[in-house]
């Protein structure tokens, strides 16, 4: 028999797109024969994987996981190619146990979460593998989030069935707010506030200088091409980032639920109320499903001809 090395393993694992542990067994199987490995692997349904990781996934879910004491918490997008799959059992299952499994362990990036086991005893790579070739579309965890907060608490929002998804962070002086329900039901509130209104930051002083200065120069461009003097227009440009960031920071946009008072001022009152607390929104993450990915466009004539031609 064929000696099984490292090489091997990572060739067949590049041919087939199978998973590290079923080239190894698809090796030891065929005695370390590669060509005999893949049919082995293709006779498994799993080689097929390779072709439809090609494949863009566009669609899928955005799910969370909180643990038990709100002070672990994970938002992750995993994307497949239809809306189909995503309502599938075993890819809904994948999720769930990804998320979990992210918040169990703290990986690092992408790289690190495929090599994490999950409870069914194989890797996040080798499931993945499994469920192409078992539902048959491309499927990838796209992103993750992982919040961990000491004194304060995290909470997720999940709209419309998982294609939006937000994870909050917040934190407090007095052991009690935790429990409390005025303040478990405005950070819920605050979720669905990220989830509607998009926010990009929390405080205006956490947007980047260099947005900043291609914001003024937009506006003042804007003023000046409208006609007004050099000192107008400097006001005008003032008076729009202003507008800017009521937009994009949370605590002085809107507060939806009533859009007289924004969301700073939802704080401070709460905050009042329970007696001179201090909550404070530390951070958040929202995840759109598939925003960004150029979704596939089918001529479903031109497929068929292919396919006729080839």
């Amino acid at each position: 028999m064929a000696e099984i090395t490292a090489a091997v393993v990572k060739e067949l694992r590049e041919r087939t797109g199978a998973g590290m542990m079923d080239c190894k067994k698809a090796l030891s199987e065929t005695g370390g024969d590669l060509d005999k490995a893949i049919e082995y692997l293709r006779e498994k349904g799993l080689s097929a994987a390779a072709k439809k990781a090609g494949r863009i996934a566009a669609e899928g879910l955005v799910n969370a996981y909180i643990d038990d004491g709100k002070k672990v918490g994970v938002l992750v997008e995993v994307n497949c190619e239809t809306d189909f799959v995503a309502k599938n059992p075993d890819f809904q299952q994948f999720v769930q146990d990804v998320a979990k499994v992210i918040a169990e362990n703290a990986p690092a990036d992408n790289e690190a979460l495929a090599n994490l086991k999950l409870a069914n005893g194989s890797t996040v790579s080798e499931t993945i593998t499994g469920l192409i070739a078992k539902i048959g579309e491309n499927m990838t965890v796209r992103r993750f989030v992982r919040f961990e907060v000491k004194n304060g608490l995290i909470d997720y929002y999940i709209h419309m069935g998982g294609k939006i998804g937000v994870l909050i962070e917040c934190s407090f002086s007095k052991d009690e707010t935790a429990a409390n329900p005025d303040f478990l039901s405005l950070v819920k509130d605050l979720a669905m506030q990220v989830a509607a209104a998009k926010p990009e930051y929390v405080w205006r002083e956490e947007v980047p200088a260099d947005i900043l200065e291609r914001e003024k120069a937009i506006y003042k461009a804007q003023a000046v091409n409208e006609g007004k003097p050099e000192a107008i227009a400097e006001k005008i440009m003032m008076g729009r980032l202003e507008k800017f960031y009521k937009e994009i920071c949370l605590v002085e946009q809107l507060f939806i639920k009533d859009t007289n008072i924004t969301v700073a001022k939802l704080l401070q009152d709460l905050n009042g109320k329970l007696g001179g607390e201090n909550i404070t929104i530390n951070r958040f993450a929202r995840f759109e499903k598939g925003e960004g990915v150029e979704k596939r466009q089918d001529d479903f004539a031109s497929e068929v001809m292919s396919q006729i031609k080839a």
